[in-house]
């Protein structure tokens, strides 16, 4: 049996269906299988981690106490944060699955003594197939006819083609550019090229940085709460206090402790910047990756398709003595054919297409051929045959007899380009021409990008397979600083990493972790996969594989890297925004925590009841995550959250407002109100100061410094409203008449402004501006 080709023929002796089913059952289909994880688990998984736990104990003890209400209102704030995290990641997954959609991939093979078409899925080890120009190649062959010129850059990261002939092996995924050629199949899935690959992304990732700052918050707060608790408890003791009367203060200080709605809002901040990057071409499918790169100090950017086009271009032409540039490429135009979809045929006919040069007609083409090294086409020139070749430059020079070729050509392979000689003449007597340099172009914005990058205080390295000539010459044209490093050198401190494998990049991006470093990783293959996964920001460039889709944290849907920028930005002003956020958060917690319990110490009843607290977290926590979109300047430099000096810092703001709210308290008692008219004068000066602070603190200088975004404004103006109409009411507390609460929210504003006066030299030392 016989496949018709063009003019080939191959001979057909594959396997047996029955024999092919056999191995199918052994060996499994030929792919890569994604484990998609069971939505339910994913759900459940936003109920696992700190402040969850924290809600969950206290829901568990509010239920064994029998306090209804704040048991609903706990168990209503964690669904709240559980569904918002889980709604948004699950939006970005689905809008990622619509990415890799894409149609299932065919392939040629010998069944039962003739040659099919088969899903490629079905191939097994052993098959035999066949692959000819523009197939992507259905599994690991060993060749045993034919030659190929393949594109394997989505598995090497390499950029130039490269030819295989019999005995040579074809890895799946890559791209038949000129050729065809039979082979035995020799893996497929997991156990190919490709899928090893695939199967080391499982075993990556980078543990969530914003899990920890979350951690390390609650720690302080804790810690804060045990000493208060512990002093209650003391002072119980001592004055015969019934331990189900402190049971329950101490219940509630524990929720006004919490971070209740921290995680919410960092998930509320992270996701409007994520909607705000979709439409500037950045798909954020991890919502933590808009955090991380606010913070991340190194980018690992992988060279071939991410800094550079993946597309040969002609970039210098050196004609002989006495030779036009004109007359050398219509030579080399003469002697390439766009039928071949060969890379270097395309580049030198785009240019002369450019240029308006016609080489005249040509009488025969004989395509590249990898024994003889060139190509070559036949033409008259009066009225003599004359030939024009192309090809490596020690074959055309020995046809030439030219000693002048080798030190010209290695001037330019050191600049990392693929050098071409081009001859003509008669055929006893080709004539040298001269030498084309081609090589894989710069992307447009590739420098802009790097040179923004550094300004921002991004250290950028170049991460590639090519060789050491081609990486050095790139890094300068971007201006990426440091010594260029081959892979035995992959834990050096370098800006360029040139000959690197796969596992290469990984373990470069792990050795970076370990030094405290946040990295970044940019690329579009296979091979980028595992490093992409175990970044903390994976960017995805447009044109990337969809394993490389699947592992990174960010995909860009548009050419170029302008995206990458793009979100080190937009993280950095989120990161603005969170500070903004936590800090106004651990002065409440600490102003609030300090004042029931001092307020119990002292006058030995609740300053504030039990449901007014949980109202309080409504009203201050819930209105201040409309920082979310709050108009903020970008840190001039990486992110760091300094806890230490965070929580220190809050703390003196915190003594501040605790200053204020025991003077409203005393303001109270001075004019005899009854206890519950004391504390909802008490709640409404812990909501107004709340709203205050977040003025305060938004604006690391002078709170006027900067307009605070619309929805901020208006969400703490109609919680002024809904606040001191409930205290007018009596609705759910004791009522107090407008005059106190309209005097009690002028005293805040001007205290407000008191305070900011003091507050800008403490705050410095917590951002770059």
């Amino acid at each position: 049996m016989t496949l018709e080709s063009g003019s080939s023929i191959h001979t057909c002796s594959g396997l047996s269906s029955a024999e092919a089913q056999k191995r199918l059952t052994q060996y499994g289909p030929n792919a890569v299988v994604e484990e998609a994880p069971k939505t339910w688990l994913l759900f459940l998984h936003k109920f696992w981690a700190p402040v969850p736990w924290m809600l969950e104990a206290t829901f568990v003890l509010e239920v064994l106490l029998t306090k209804w209400p704040e048991a609903i209102i706990i168990a209503l704030l964690l669904l709240f944060n559980g569904i918002l995290g889980f709604s948004q990641e699950r939006k970005a997954q689905n809008a990622l699955a619509l990415l890799r959609e894409r149609l299932r991939i065919q392939a040629r093979v010998c069944r039962d003594g003739n040659w099919q078409t088969l899903a490629a899925a079905e191939l097994v080890p052993g098959d035999l197939v066949h692959v000819r120009v523009g197939d992507i190649v259905p599994a690991d062959l060993h060749l045993t006819d034919g030659n190929v010129l393949v594109d394997q850059s989505a598995l090497t990261g390499e950029s130039m083609p490269v030819d295989c002939t019999a005995d040579s092996t074809l890895y799946s995924a890559s791209i038949v550019k000129r050729g065809e050629a039979s082979g035995e199949v020799t893996a497929t899935g997991a156990k190919s090229y490709f899928g090893k690959t695939a199967e080391l992304v499982r075993g990556a990732g980078a543990k969530s940085h914003l899990e920890e700052l979350v951690l390390s918050i609650v720690r302080y707060l804790v810690a804060m709460d045990v000493l208060l608790v512990l002093a209650i408890l003391a002072y119980a003791m001592v004055q015969h206090i019934p331990l189900a009367n402190i049971l329950p203060f101490a219940l509630i200080l524990l929720v006004a402790s919490v971070p209740v709605a921290l995680p919410a809002t960092f998930t509320l901040a992270t996701a409007i910047a994520s909607l705000h990057l979709v439409h500037r071409g950045v798909l954020v499918t991890r919502l933590a990756a808009v955090e991380e790169a606010a913070a991340m100090n190194d980018l690992c950017s992988d060279k071939t398709g991410t800094l550079t086009q993946n597309c040969l271009s002609l970039g210098q032409i050196q004609p002989w003595p006495d030779v036009k540039e004109e007359d050398l490429l219509r030579m080399a135009a003469l002697a390439s054919d766009s039928s071949t979809q060969d890379p270097i045929d395309l580049a030198i006919l785009q240019e002369s297409t450019k240029r308006q040069i016609s080489p005249p007609t040509r009488a025969q083409f004989v395509p590249f051929d990898p024994a003889s090294k060139r190509s070559e086409g036949t033409f008259t020139q009066d009225g003599n045959q004359w030939r024009a070749m192309k090809g490596c430059p020690q074959i055309i020079a020995r046809l030439c007899k030219d000693a002048d070729w080798e030190s010209r050509t290695a001037q330019l392979a050191a600049s990392g380009a693929r050098v071409l000689a081009v001859a003509a003449g008669p055929d006893s007597q080709p004539r040298f021409l001269g030498l084309l340099a081609l090589s894989d172009p710069i992307r447009p914005d590739a420098k802009d990008v790097v040179q923004q990058l550094q300004k921002l205080g991004v250290h950028v390295r170049m991460v590639t397979g090519d060789s050491v000539q081609t990486a050095q010459s790139v890094a300068s044209t971007l201006g990426i600083d440091g010594q260029v490093c081959e892979r035995g050198r992959i834990t050096e401190d370098c800006g360029v990493y040139a000959g690197v494998f796969p596992a290469d990049k990984f373990h470069l991006v792990q050795g970076l972790q370990k030094k405290g470093r946040i990295v970044g990783m940019t690329g579009d293959g296979v091979n980028d996969a595992p490093a992409l996964k175990q970044a903390e920001m994976g960017v995805a460039v447009e044109s990337a594989t969809d394993v490389a889709k699947a592992a990174a944290s960010i995909v860009l849907t548009t050419p170029g890297l302008q995206g990458v920028l793009e979100a080190v930005i937009t993280g950095r002003r989120v990161y603005q925004r969170m500070l903004t956020y936590t800090l106004n958060k651990i002065v409440k917690v600490f102003q609030v925590a300090l004042f029931l319990s001092l307020g119990f110490l002292l006058f030995r009843s609740f300053v504030v009841t039990p449901l007014l607290v949980l109202l309080l977290l409504f009203a201050n926590d819930f209105v201040t995550m409309s920082l979310a979109e709050d108009n903020v300047r970008p840190s001039p430099q990486p992110d760091r959250w300094a806890i230490r000096t965070l929580v220190f810092s809050s703390l003196a703001v915190a003594i501040a407002w605790l200053i204020y709210i025991f003077a409203v308290y005393a303001v109270g008692r001075s004019l005899h109100l009854p206890t519950p008219s004391i504390q909802t004068l008490d709640f409404l000066g812990l909501v107004f100061s709340g709203l205050a602070n977040v003025f305060l603190v938004r604006e690391r200088g002078h709170l006027w410094a900067s307009r605070p975004g619309t929805f901020l404004s208006v969400a703490s103006l109609v919680d002024i409203m809904i606040v001191s109409i409930l205290a007018i009411m009596g609705w759910l507390m004791a009522p107090i008449p407008w005059i106190f609460v309209l005097c009690l929210l002028g005293a805040t504003v001007v205290y407000t402004l008191l305070l900011d006066q003091i507050k800008v030299p403490l705050l410095q030392k917590l951002t770059h501006a």
